[in-house]
């Protein structure tokens, strides 16, 4: 075993269930796990790291990403917003990606996410979709903890027209994908450290049968892992659900015990109350009555014009708020700063989207999602999961409160060093073991089949230039 003291002027600790700031003290590691945080430490240490311009915090906990397709979406997402579907780009613009969306161009893509996750304070990432595998392995070799879910579904949906949404179903390929995910997650329990486990990912509220999610909730609880749903994300799946239901896509999930403390849905923005649907009812309180925990990804829906109406009244009415990033950029940097300014913005104050708040929802409250008391923060017998941020860099100088300046003015370049398990992932900003150049060129690459192949999976037959044309046209040469 090898005890390290690290000595920093600002240590976010964690004491009587709240973050807490440390000022000039030290945290004692020991292999994996902190044994000590305080003013000052008298047991025997194999190594002292003194570092008087750092501030020394928990590492970042994603809820929700998507390691083998976001990267593609730059480019491709941002300016577009059809309005017959209440401006999101999913019902067309996913079916062309994943067209021309092939295995190399899914792993390229979790290569590059993975960098840019760790290089922006992500120690572990929850991953939702394709490429199961190969994520496993890759967040494993990186040195990151993770949680992984293969994707399963009972049928999707589509638009022959561009007109309306309309659904395709196979039940039994639901349930073949459900079965599959079970072994994945118990296949994972073979490593060696539990550094990376599975945890089951049906994919979205209207594509999933009462069935397929009731047998996936029975399974997660015999496997004793967390399950993810997409649910309350688009005006036209809340729109679909009350058709054939009656019921809100929250209130549904109540009926069927789909909700609770090991439930996490990815989005949850379109509830009862919210402006966009005018749906009567009380879907927060439903959600924080059962412990239901939400992940936010406010930067993939603020893009389009859709925020949460808002994420300090989720907050207040009780609702473990989570945060993650979904699409590019794989960066929790982002995702923490568009989660408190968007929740300004909604709730049309400055004092409730806080500083204080987003952070827990990046730390200790994505731990209580995952059941585990030992992430999300720094206190004796937490994973060593650390990072640490220049006092006296361009994004952190002028340092007065560590917290704020990290959730609105930080950059990757702030984050210095980070830890995962006690073992270095990051060192001076650059990321252990990876090509980042290497990981560029394999998601242009990836991008650039995405984009030649764009037509196949575009229900018109249309190119992605037609879709999403180049911001200004091309320069023409003159003679002369």
């Amino acid at each position: 075993m090898t005890t390290t003291l690290f000595s920093a002027p600002y240590i976010v600790g964690f004491q009587d269930g709240e973050h807490r700031i440390l000022r000039d003290g030290c945290v004692v590691v020991a292999d994996d796990r902190i044994i000590h945080v305080g003013t000052s430490y008298d047991g025997p240490v194999d190594l002292r790291r003194d570092l008087p311009d750092r501030v020394i915090t928990p590492g970042f906990i994603d809820t929700h990403s998507h390691l083998h397709s976001s990267p593609v979406d730059k480019s491709v997402q941002e300016d577009y917003g059809p309005r017959q579907f209440w401006l999101t780009g999913l019902i067309e613009i996913l079916p062309a990606e994943d067209a021309g969306l092939d295995v190399t161009g899914m792993r390229a893509c979790v290569d590059y996410s993975l960098i840019e996750l760790a290089r922006s304070g992500t120690t572990t990432v929850m991953h939702l979709g394709d490429a199961a595998e190969y994520a496993a392995d890759a967040i494993d070799a990186m040195g990151l903890r993770g949680y992984v879910a293969p994707s399963y579904r009972s049928g999707r949906w589509f638009t022959p027209d561009g007109k309306r949404v309309d659904y395709e179903w196979d039940e039994n390929a639901g349930r073949k994908g459900l079965e599959s995910a079970v072994g994945f997650v118990q296949t994972q329990r073979s490593r060696s450290d539990g550094r990376v486990q599975g945890f089951l990912g049906p994919a979205q509220v209207d594509t999933c049968t009462a069935d397929l999610l009731r047998e996936s909730k029975v399974a997660a609880r015999e496997l004793a892992v967390p399950v993810s749903l997409h649910a309350a994300q688009g005006v036209w799946e809340f729109n679909e659900m009350t058709r054939r239901h009656g019921r809100t896509p929250i209130e549904w999930l109540g009926d069927i015990d789909f909700l609770g403390p090991d439930t996490l849905l990815g989005h949850a923005i379109f509830i009862t109350g919210n402006s966009w649907v005018n749906f009567a009812g009380d879907d927060l309180q439903l959600l924080a009555s059962s412990n239901t925990s939400v992940s936010y990804n406010a930067w993939c829906f603020a893009r389009r014009g859709i925020l949460m109406e808002s994420f300090p009244d989720y907050v207040a009415a009780g609702v473990n708020v989570c945060i993650g990033t979904d699409t590019a950029p794989q960066s929790m940097i982002e995702s923490l700063r568009w989660t408190a300014i968007a929740g300004k913005i909604t709730s049309r104050r400055a004092d409730t989207s806080t500083a204080r708040r987003v952070f827990d929802a990046a730390t200790i409250n994505a731990a209580r999602l995952l059941g585990r008391d030992d992430l999300g923060r720094i206190a004796p017998g937490a994973k060593a999961d650390l990072l640490f941020w220049r006092t006296d860099s361009f994004g952190m100088a002028p340092l007065r409160d560590p917290i704020r300046n990290i959730v609105y003015y930080a950059q990757p370049a702030d984050l210095s060093d980070v830890l995962v398990d006690g073992r270095p992932v990051v060192t001076d900003g650059v990321v252990l073991g990876a090509d980042l150049q290497a990981a560029a060129r394999g998601v242009q690459c990836a991008g650039e089949r995405v984009w030649r192949h764009w037509h196949e999976g575009d229900w018109a037959g249309r190119s992605l230039e037609q879709i999403a044309p180049i911001t200004y046209p091309e320069f023409v040469q003159t003679v002369g």
